[in-house]
């Protein structure tokens, strides 16, 4: 059975509606259609475009990225670098998508459609620790703003949010940016991160999550002015139910006036699953104000003034796990595409690299299946230290990976297989030995060792093909097995799949040969399929 569709068919979903690890979503509204874009962090392409007409079912038309910038940089993994927390918008007739980088500073693309051409990448703010930047377009004067969150790890601070006066034309900052929440004044909060700003209702909003990933809130933050002062509300939070976080997203309203939320929650290996959420504007209950000299609830009178009111999500603040679909047409279930024939050699827009590709790593052909060309490397111990690794996402839930491999290298050592990889790998696949035989084989490495080691006896290979399967169970415990011409056989030990840090685990298939440079000939890969095992 093929990967589900988070739609029940009778009018209602399941959470989550993209049992993946889409991290970070931001998604818009643009006529009918529905638009949301992900974290991808150091993978290439970049950028997922995901295209929706009922927030519920989705399919994978594209990236914004086809390389990470500076390119030197990222000629190597770097698993949790990169692409932080994208805001997507539509603005003067254009898709706008920008997002922070650690390392480097503050990015945006843009394009006159969806599905491009899309801008190579421009440095709007450079600096050290700038993340999760969101544009601000105000209609009613003309006005553009930027707001962006803080990373220690490279600033040496957090839990603030900047705002910038922007140029227009998105190109540029025109002023040095004042602090216009600082969650270290608000009691409690801690870790505010993920802004995405809005104009509604007179007010200028800002929903941005605090807590952490793991255990943390969404909030909701509103002003008359874009420099504050801003007043709080808690406005999401796990209560009795089993989604932790819930974590940063985006807010939409549809045509018809209905208004949704969907955010992640971090599920370990499976990275950072979206949940989607109804929402509602309520009264203006009690909040704080943050920025003026009276910022707390008591010395402001309790009871702040209140237009719409506040965003009210998920059932009365806390997420639901099945609900009520958004009240537009019917669509066909959908899910984005895992499955790969490799047509002409051709891989499908899941599969994205570990690094910026070079040419030749995949070749084109008349036929099916694809060509990994075996990449010549010092590496070859280590499949985390390879960019040359085709990667796709590791289901949400219970299923089964398998493909075809057939090893035509002829130079010993020569080796291609199907992973899963995190901070720990495993790859059961196919080598070439010294005498011109051919192996199966299985390997495996903890998230502290730096070279792979057997996880099962070599087995020959007699005609240099095996089919090979990995079966994810719950908690993404992982079973191996193959057939090289005798039937399925299992493969070595249970093997529990791991985040990089806080990457999901990633399905990867790939091909090298030890030592040198250059190319060693190749292997080809047919009929990728991942069915489900949920129940």
């Amino acid at each position: 059975m093929a990967l589900t569709s988070a739609d029940l068919g009778d009018g209602t979903y399941r959470n989550p509606v993209l049992d993946a690890d889409w991290s970070d979503p931001d998604l818009l509204c643009v006529g009918d259609d529905f638009y949301l874009t992900a974290s991808s962090f150091g993978r290439v392409p970049g950028l997922p475009l995901l295209h929706s007409r009922d927030l519920v079912n989705w399919t994978l038309v594209g990236h914004a990225l086809q390389l990470l910038e500076p390119a030197r940089d990222f000629r190597k993994p770097r698993h949790d670098c990169g692409v932080w927390a994208p805001s997507l918008r539509h603005h003067d007739d254009r898709f706008w998508i920008f997002w922070g980088d650690p390392d480097h500073g503050i990015f945006q693309v843009n394009a006159p459609e969806i599905r491009g051409p899309w801008t190579r990448p421009h440095l709007v703010k450079e600096g050290k620790g700038l993340i999760d930047a969101c544009p601000l377009w105000d209609e009613e004067t003309g006005e553009a703003y930027l707001v962006h969150a803080w990373a220690k790890s490279r600033a040496g601070v957090k839990n603030r949010l900047t705002g910038h006066r922007m140029r227009p034309d998105g190109t540029g900052l025109l002023d040095e940016g004042k602090v216009i929440i600082d969650a270290d004044r608000i009691p409690g909060w801690f870790t505010l991160e993920g802004p995405k700003a809005y104009r509604h209702d007179g007010w200028f909003w800002i929903f941005a999550p605090a807590g952490g990933v793991e255990t943390g809130w969404q909030g909701a933050f509103r002003s008359r002015g874009f420099f504050g002062p801003y007043e709080e509300r808690v406005v999401l939070e796990q209560g009795d139910t089993e989604v932790n976080g819930p974590h940063q997203g985006g807010w939409v309203r549809t045509r018809a006036g209905e208004d949704w939320f969907a955010h992640f929650q971090q599920r370990g290996p499976y990275g950072r699953v979206v949940h989607l959420q109804p929402m509602r504007w309520g009264d203006g209950g009690t909040s704080r104000s943050w920025g003026s000299p009276r910022s707390s609830e008591a010395e402001s009178g309790g009871e702040a003034e209140s237009g719409e009111g506040w965003p009210v999500i998920g059932d009365e603040g806390v997420p639901v796990a099945v609900h009520r679909k958004p009240r537009l047409p019917p669509q066909p279930p959908s899910v984005p595409a895992t499955d790969d024939d490799f047509p002409g050699g051709r891989f499908g827009r899941q599969w994205q690299w570990t690094a910026n590709p070079h040419d030749g790593w995949a070749t084109q052909h008349s036929g099916d299946g694809l060509r990994l060309s075996c990449v010549r490397t010092v590496d070859a111990h280590d499949l985390r230290r390879l960019p040359n690794v085709l990667t796709q996402r590791l289901p949400g839930t219970p299923a089964t990976v398998e493909v075809e491999l057939r090893l035509d290298s002829e130079e010993p050592g020569a080796r291609a297989g199907l992973a899963v990889l995190g901070d720990a790998f495993s790859w059961i696949g196919l080598q070439r030995e010294a005498d011109g035989s051919v192996r199966l084989v299985h390997r495996f490495a903890e998230s502290v060792a730096e070279h792979e080691r057997d996880a099962a006896h070599p087995r020959e290979a007699p005609e240099g093909r095996a089919r090979l399967w990995i079966e994810s169970g719950a908690g993404a415990r992982c079973r191996f097995s193959y057939d090289v011409g005798g039937g399925r056989q299992p493969s070595g030990q249970v093997f529990a799949a791991t985040p990089w840090r806080w990457v999901g685990a990633l399905l990867g298939l790939f091909a090298l040969a030890p030592v040198g440079g250059g190319h060693a000939g190749a292997a080809s890969f047919t009929q990728f399929r991942i069915t489900s095992s949920f129940r």
